[in-house]
């Protein structure tokens, strides 16, 4: 079976991304052999449609199950319409996911388990302003959990997504320097 799983990196033993719109790569293992292609993110740095052009390019790509943090409506209902499998993958690394879905111990998404545009960094609310603008207004919030329960699944879901987010920063920040260094 040929699955994917949205990654920080582009081997096995990277870790998984908790976004699935905008992650940097995605890794498509095959879970009999455990052989593995990485492709770049090509939604990655879009202004908006991230979700629904990286649903489409995993799709294109011939993945059968999708092993993923979070998951906006607009990707989920692509994949849905695909008829693709999705699940929640926990904290670790493509293997460990991959791993962990063979043993079935992720949990199944009956739906999108983030609102629509949770990924868009259109420079709104993201600390690089100086105070002059619209900041956090133009970000939609949250909807609230509807149990406490999801309140909890929710949380650590946005735990996972700020951890995914500090390891895109020091990627970042570790490749524009390199790229200084050798300018």
């Amino acid at each position: 079976m040929r699955i994917v799983v949205s990654a920080q990196g582009d081997t096995l033993e990277s870790p998984t991304s908790p976004v699935f719109g905008r992650c940097p790569t995605y890794v498509f293992v095959d879970t009999e052999t455990m052989s593995f292609e990485a492709a770049p993110n090509p939604a990655m740095s879009q202004g908006g449609g991230a979700g629904i052009q990286a649903a489409q390019f995993v799709v294109e790509r011939g993945a059968q199950v999708v092993l993923t943090g979070n998951l906006g409506p607009n990707a989920y209902d692509v994949l849905a319409a695909a008829d693709i499998p999705r699940y929640l993958v926990p904290e670790g690394t493509v293997r460990q996911a991959v791993e962990a879905f063979k043993a079935g111990r992720l949990k199944p998404m009956d739906r999108a388990n983030v609102v629509a545009h949770a990924g868009m960094r259109g420079g709104r609310g993201m600390g690089m302003g100086r105070g002059r603008g619209p900041g956090m207004a133009g970000l939609t919030p949250p909807t609230p959990p509807e149990a406490p329960a999801e309140r909890g699944s929710e949380l650590e879901a946005l735990r996972e997504t700020l951890k995914g987010l500090r390891q895109q920063l020091a990627a970042t920040m570790e490749r524009i320097e390199k790229l200084e260094k050798e300018s």
